[in-house]
């Protein structure tokens, strides 16, 4: 069946689920890098609304939380200060920077999306026939 009917007949647009492109992970990851970690929290939400699993939100939720105490300690802590408060802002932003962009690049594809993915590709394959 063509896309186009199977739309026209109420059915949703088929939703991607695996992991974006190497190059698509790449600029993704460069976003924490380039925003200084105020935008950390954009890869992990980007990859939780593509793939919708568990952990893909877990992460995202970890980012944003850890992106939001980030906001409220720069807002809160002196200009001049050291000792705890020094480290937990250096700890804050290094997760919200580095630790998204690694987390962006070292996400694996599930263990099933191959399968899933070969299955879908066959079924497609057949409806174009027909």
């Amino acid at each position: 069946m063509n896309q186009a009917v199977s739309l026209e007949k109420g059915a949703e647009a088929p939703r991607r689920t695996g992991l974006p492109g190497r190059r698509a992970r790449l600029a993704l990851a460069a976003v924490p890098l380039l925003s200084l970690g105020v935008l950390g929290l954009v890869p992990s939400l980007v990859l939780a609304l593509r793939r919708g699993a568990r952990g893909d939100w877990l992460a995202a939720l970890l980012f944003t939380a850890v992106s939001v105490g980030w906001c409220f300690q720069i807002a809160l802590t002196p200009v001049e200060t050291s000792g705890v408060p020094y480290l937990l802002d250096v700890l804050l932003l290094a997760t919200s920077t580095l630790g998204a962009a690694v987390h962006c690049l070292a996400v694996k594809d599930a263990k099933g999306a191959d399968a899933a993915k070969d299955a879908t590709d066959a079924t497609d394959a057949t409806e174009a026939g027909r």
